[in-house]
């Protein structure tokens, strides 16, 4: 059975206040091609099919076409919520559309009921695992602990009991939004650090034959069987060096693996250039970003004057102007955006506290208390999302 992988459209999104959309109606034009070039049986839509809860106008009209000419091609669609969805709005009408082969999987207690098909060699068993908020699942799984690897692994147990009442032949496919270790993040995935803890080990999807991944934007192998698809297109600068693509499996019998990379068409590249203003407007090798969406960082000890005005006149696609002046690493002048790169809330936090303190960071129970806070209010932002308040 062939399958076409692919994930985190988020229809509706923009790079740096430019819209993407016609880049996204462009992508899904090319999903169909493919769809009908290479005769896939099967496309897996692994989350993050909206850029946020309550999606423009726009956005909803592009899935609204999509979804009509999968329909008319015929071939099952089988599409799981990610964390930047609404799996209530997203799942709306499911049951209807179930009817024309798109299998809409939104809601955490149905992971375990999966969409069958069959070709020569058998039945394969679709299961769709939303993406699971522990704090909102775990009563739903009955875990002690609201943590991605409790609820994702007792989803998963769920999933295997359901396989094992089907015939020993059947094939199993595993759709499914997370952070798995091994994978590689960019500026762009919305964070889902939960208790400290944001990764989920590969090792718990075992006894599947194939685990379709959505949520990190870079295209990546974790294992032979636990595939990220990565998104379409790049939705920030630290995507710039991403081969965008899709993921074009064949399922062989016993549950044999081989995989394709389908190169995505790319609007305009993306590039990432730094020096000083004076350099970056002179070095020739630079001039093949012309035509490129353009991030500057600017290393000028003293900010120059128009910067981006002078950029545009030979990048004229710049988007995006940092100011980092190099400076030595105890310098007191460094920026406190530079003091802070690659630190993440909860750190920035602690080194709060040990700053106001003279030193002294925060003990063990200090640390808890604030995990939890972050935790909640991330928590809290999503139920709000979700419920569009």
């Amino acid at each position: 059975m062939r399958l076409l992988h692919t994930s985190d459209w988020h229809l509706g999104r923009s790079l740096h206040r430019v819209s993407m959309l016609a880049a996204q109606s462009a992508f899904l034009d090319h999903l169909i091609d493919t769809v009908r070039t290479h005769a896939v049986d099967a496309v897996l839509v692994a989350g993050d099919v909206y850029d946020r809860a309550v999606p423009p106008l726009s956005a909803v009209e592009l899935f609204d076409r999509a979804l009509h000419r999968l329909a008319e091609a015929g071939v099952p669609t089988v599409m799981i919520s990610g964390n930047h969805d609404s799996a209530r709005r997203l799942g709306v009408g499911a049951g209807l559309i179930d009817r024309a082969g798109i299998h809409l999987r939104t809601d955490p207690a149905g992971c375990a009921t999966p969409v069958l098909l069959t070709d020569a060699q058998g039945e394969v068993a679709l299961y769709g695992l939303p993406y699971l908020e522990p704090a909102l699942v775990k009563d739903e799984f009955a875990t002690e602990k609201a943590h991605h690897e409790a609820v994702l692994g007792a989803a998963m147990d769920r999933v295997r009991a359901d396989l094992a009442t089907r015939p020993a032949t059947t094939r199993s496919v595993v759709l499914a939004h997370a952070f798995v270790a091994g994978g590689e993040p960019s500026d762009s995935e919305r964070d889902i650090t939960v208790g400290g803890v944001s990764a989920v080990p590969a090792g718990i999807f075992h006894g599947v034959d194939y685990v379709a991944l959505g949520h990190l934007h870079g295209c990546q192998t974790i294992t032979e069987r636990v595939r990220y698809s990565g998104s379409p297109l790049a939705y920030s600068f630290s995507e710039a060096n991403h081969r965008k693509t899709l993921w074009l499996i064949d399922l062989g019998p016993g549950g044999g693996i081989a995989a394709e990379r389908i190169d995505c068409p790319v609007p305009r590249p993306l590039a990432r250039i730094r020096g000083t203003l004076d350099g970056l407007l002179a070095d020739p090798a630079l001039a093949r970003h012309r035509d490129s969406f353009v991030e500057a960082t600017l290393t000028d000890p003293v900010r120059p004057d128009e910067p981006m005005a002078r950029l545009t006149e030979r990048f004229p696609y710049t988007l995006s102007l940092v100011l980092e002046p190099e400076r030595p690493e105890g310098d007191p002048d460094r920026s406190y955006a530079q003091r802070l790169r690659g630190r993440g809330d909860q750190q920035i936090a602690e080194d709060f506290v040990a700053h106001v303190r003279g030193g002294s960071g925060p003990d063990a129970r200090e640390r808890t208390v604030l995990r939890e806070a972050f935790d909640g209010v991330r928590v809290d932002g999503a139920v709000r999302e979700g419920d569009g308040r």
